[in-house]
């Protein structure tokens, strides 16, 4: 039967605050691809505000799969996102190994801290843990903190690393699985840069400038952009450039609005251009 291409989204669905699914679903169906969330919680609010509600959906995540495969769903790519418990990633791995074909572009995304630090749910087993989806993935796309924890290395001081080490990390990255690797966010004189490495040999540090402070949900702009170029065929280095430029457009009319750091990017204003 002839379709559309089709990623599989295995993330959190918040209801405000611009993360997550609610971020990828609109960016991957802008680029003409058909967007499927697998939810592994809802919530009413991310977790940068000051009260929230969540309902856990981790007992629900297999039949809600069962059904998938019972239904004969295939799919073009997978991307993962947060993953709040070691059950979780067992599922994720299972579902991998369920609905992965040859043609399947697996994207993990490790979402498990920043500057040095872990977020608070994460706790030492399941960043073990979380070092078995490299054995799955195609491309795995940690930002320098992430990509510490996962080699087991030391958070450089001040987050200050050079190329050379990046490629160091990237390789040792690919070793464990996966053929690409974004190391992204680093944080370079008044630039953001994303270091991109391939086992092909290709490589590139991409910079765009650096716009206002941190906000919710550009890690799930940048993974959703870049899984929906991989699947439509882009080569790394082109989807990354694509989801750099974008967000930072988006950024700026961001700052424009004044709006706060928790209400995420306002990437609404742009998604035709994404097609």
């Amino acid at each position: 039967m002839k379709r559309q291409k089709r990623i599989a989204l295995i993330n959190d669905m918040t209801g405000f605050g611009r993360c997550s699914i609610a971020v990828e679903l609109p960016l991957i169906s802008a680029m003409k691809i058909q967007a499927c969330p697998l939810p592994t919680a809802i919530l009413s609010v991310h977790t940068g505000f000051p009260e929230h509600y969540i309902d856990d959906y981790t007992d629900r995540m297999r039949p809600y799969m069962e059904n998938w495969a019972a239904n004969g769903l295939e799919f073009d790519g997978i991307c993962t996102g947060f993953l709040g418990s070691v059950e979780q990633i067992n599922i994720v791995e299972e579902f991998i190994r369920r609905f992965k074909k040859s043609s399947t572009k697996v994207m993990v995304d490790p979402v498990m801290g920043d500057y040095g630090r872990l977020y608070s749910s994460y706790t030492p087993e399941i960043c073990q843990e979380m070092k078995r989806l490299l054995h799955c993935a195609d491309l795995v796309t940690p930002n320098l903190t992430e990509a510490c924890r996962l080699l087991d290395e030391e958070y450089p001081a001040d987050g200050n690393i050079t190329e050379e080490a990046l490629e160091k990390m990237a390789r040792a990255l690919s070793e464990r699985g996966p053929g690409q690797v974004v190391i992204t966010g680093l944080h370079m004189k008044g630039q953001v840069m994303n270091f991109v490495y391939e086992k092909n040999g290709r490589q590139a540090a991409l910079s765009e400038p650096k716009v206002g402070g941190d906000r919710s949900g550009t890690g799930d702009a940048f993974a959703a952009i870049v899984a929906g170029g991989m699947v439509n065929g882009l080569e790394l280095q082109e989807a990354v450039a694509k989801a750099a430029a974008f967000i930072t457009k988006s950024l700026r009319y961001t700052q424009e609005l004044d709006l706060p750091w928790n209400y995420g990017l306002a990437f609404e204003e742009y998604l035709t251009e994404l097609n």
